[in-house]
Parts: structure tokens; sequence; C-alpha cells
């Protein structure tokens, strides 16, 4: 297996500090805009190499496929930019990772009912070519989406014999602090994607249909495990909600997210004085989008580690049937500490837990113990193998059965 990782960034650094301890590989072409960047994040391996990249180019991503033999094609930036790298990856015959899918566009006329262009539907609608030249696309292998879709068809497969609903949930206690020890905002995923998921409308899937609410919408108050504890959760537009339903049979879908007040405050301001835009404006002569500026102007979430304390919880809740019968309601999740995170591979817990499940799918194909054709979901492969082998990397999952 001959990977093209594209984006050097927080994931992607993590992804290749993760990769370097496994031996399911031939090379990894670690690329980014930033030729330095990814010259950084290649030092760690003497399989890995660096090359710069044009992220919004099919073309400069097919070259580099065809240059290098490259069998998988792995994308780590900005969801912005995956139809180039899908395109480019089909083009140049490799198989494709993702841990996003394509972006979303709001009904014109009724954004906060009716679902317009969702989350991967460009994806989708190419499922038919890539199907037929027999390439994998594997989209949405991240951790949200990604591990809580693993979740999903292990509950179906090993827990429920009837699912009510699948709710993905994720909370945290991170907080991250300035020198004197005074608490700053600071995210700890990528500005730009979160501005995009929060502020969009949230889908959910309910009675055999997609349909949209307000952001924000249905707070409830979730008591994550290994000492996080309750955390107000609202709706967020999510792939999950998207993925879920097309391979597992549940009446309801949904995902909410632990953003407390402060970040919602903020995110409210941005959306109010447009700085949520991505079209361009012209400032003194030179035009910029105001969502890459707020971006810019806050901490690299891939630099903020080392000022962090705290766990980061990913995980779904599933209600129905189990399979024997009775009522189940069960919690699935995935924590990590920062501190081991920093400790053991040098990255914030967060990119860490969204960088691990891509290689350990990835290792999955390379084995042949995963495989298909097309454009599918986590929720397409037997879950038990790859939380086998999640566990084998040093990070356990667990299962917490709620009242």
């Amino acid at each position: 297996m001959r990977i093209l990782l594209v984006g050097a960034g927080g994931v992607g650094s993590a992804f290749a500090a993760i990769a370097s301890r496994r031996d399911f590989f031939e090379q990894i072409v670690v690329a980014d805009y930033d030729q330095g960047r990814a010259e950084r994040a290649a030092e760690a391996d003497p399989r890995f190499v660096a090359a710069q990249v044009d992220a919004s180019s099919a073309e400069s991503v097919e070259r580099l496929v065809r240059k290098h033999g490259v069998t998988h094609v792995m994308n780590a930036v900005d969801p912005v930019f995956d139809m180039p790298i899908f395109d480019g990856a089909f083009a140049a015959g490799a198989d494709y990772l993702d841990m996003a899918m394509s972006l979303s566009k709001p009904h014109p006329e009724t954004p906060y009912e009716t679902p317009g262009v969702k989350l991967g539907d460009e994806q989708f609608a190419k499922a038919g070519e890539w199907e037929a030249a027999g390439r994998l696309a594997l989209v949405g292998i991240g951790v949200e989406p990604g591990l809580s879709d693993v979740f999903a068809r292990y509950a179906a497969d090993h827990l429920f014999s009837d699912i009510d609903e699948l709710g993905t949930r994720d909370g945290a206690n991170l907080v991250v602090t300035d020198d004197d020890g005074n608490e700053i905002f600071a995210p700890s995923f990528s500005m730009w994607t979160t501005i995009e998921e929060c502020l969009n409308p949230p889908v959910v899937w309910e009675k055999g249909e997609w349909h949209t609410t307000p952001p924000f919408s249905e707070p409830e108050v979730f008591d994550f495990p290994e000492g996080i504890g309750p955390v107000e959760c609202v709706n967020v537009e999510h792939e999950e909600v998207l993925l879920m339903p097309r391979w597992v049979d549940c009446r309801r879908a949904t995902f909410k997210y632990g953003l407390g007040d402060e970040f919602i405050n903020i995110l409210k301001v941005l959306h109010t004085l447009g700085l949520d835009r991505t079209d361009k404006v012209r400032v003194k002569g030179v035009e910029v989008s105001p969502r890459d500026v707020v971006a810019a102007v806050l901490p690299d979430p891939a630099t903020v580690g080392p000022r962090m304390k705290g766990k980061t919880c990913a995980g779904l809740w599933v209600t129905g049937t189990g399979k024997d019968g009775a009522p189940r309601s069960t919690y699935l999740y995935h924590v990590v500490d920062n501190e081991w995170s920093m400790r053991e591979y040098g990255h914030q817990c967060v990119v860490w837990q969204t960088a691990v499940n891509p290689v350990v799918a990835l290792e999955l194909l390379a084995n042949g113990t995963w495989s298909g054709a097309g454009v599918l979901g986590p929720e397409a492969f037997d879950a038990q193998p790859f939380l086998d082998l999640l566990t084998a990397y040093g990070s356990p999952w667990g299962i917490k059965e709620l009242a």
C-alpha cells in the first residue's frame, strides 16, 4: 500500500505519527500546500516523503498519485477540498478515504425544514462510477463521522434486534490556558469546519426521511463517562445522520455536540457580523474570505496541546430492543485523555482521536479484512475487526448501559 496523505496540519501530522508505528504500508507521501509543513510531518519515518500539493486542484492530486504510484489517497484537509481530492484520486485510479464528506447547501426557501444539497450528495452521485471502476471511496472515516458509524454497525449486529435511535453524542471537559494559567478561547479542531457544521441547518433522520432544524436545537444534558460528566448537547449538522440510515435500520438518527454557552454565543456573533461567510470581500485592495480570517487569527489547533487539559469523548447512544427482546439503552464510546496523547504521540487529543481511525481503516484494507467498491461509509463494513484493532493500537473503547 502506497498512501498519499493530503494535508499536514493537526490531523494530518497526527495521522503520520500514528502510522509511523505500523508496518502495513510501503510509503506515505505527506503533501501540503505548505511544503515546509509537509517536510516536518515527514521527518517521523524514512518511509515518508514530503511533497507540495494544491488541494483545490484535482489535476494536482492526480499528478502526485501517478508520480508516486499511490494506491490510496487519504484526505486530511477541510471538507471544502473534498471534491477536488475525490475526483483527483478517481482520475488517477487510486482508492480514496476522507474524514468528512462533500459540503451541503441549505435549501433556498425552507432551510430549517427541508434539506437542500445534503452532506455527501456530490460524492454519492458518483458512486456508480467508482463501483464500475472497482475502486473504493471510504467516506466519513474520522472519529465523528467514523468511529460512531462503526459503533452503529456493531450495535446493529451484536447488541440490538430493533433500533429506535442512533444518537451520536460528543462532549469534553477540555480547557486551554494562556501563559498565566487563565482559560482562553481556543478551538481544539479546525475553526473553519466548526463554523461550517455548527451554523448550517442540522439534519435529523426520522420516519424514513431527512429533515432540518434551526442550529443549536433540541438541547439536552448528556452525562459523559470517565469523569467528563454532564454536558449540554445541541443539534449540529454532521455526516453520521446522512450515513447511518443508508446501511443501518433505525427510526431516528441525530448528532448532538456539547458546544457550551460561550462557544454558541461566539458562533452566533460571527454569523450576525457575517464573519462566517466564505465568499471573498475586498479589504484595502485585498480579497479575503471572512471565515479564513477568523480561522487565521485563532490559535492553530495543532499547537494548543501543551496548554490543554482534560478529556474528549466521542460516542453513540443507541436505544431500542436488545437481542434478548428487552428494552435497551446503550452508549458506545471512545475517550482520549490529552495528557496521554501528548505524552505518547506529541499530539493533542482531539486531532489524535480523529486521526487514529483512518489509520486503523487503512490497515484493515491493506490486509484484506475490509474490501469493497463504490462510495461507502464505515457502516458498510464489519465493525468487530475495526474495534479489535483500535484496542490493539492502545486506545480501547467502552460500553455503558443507561437507565
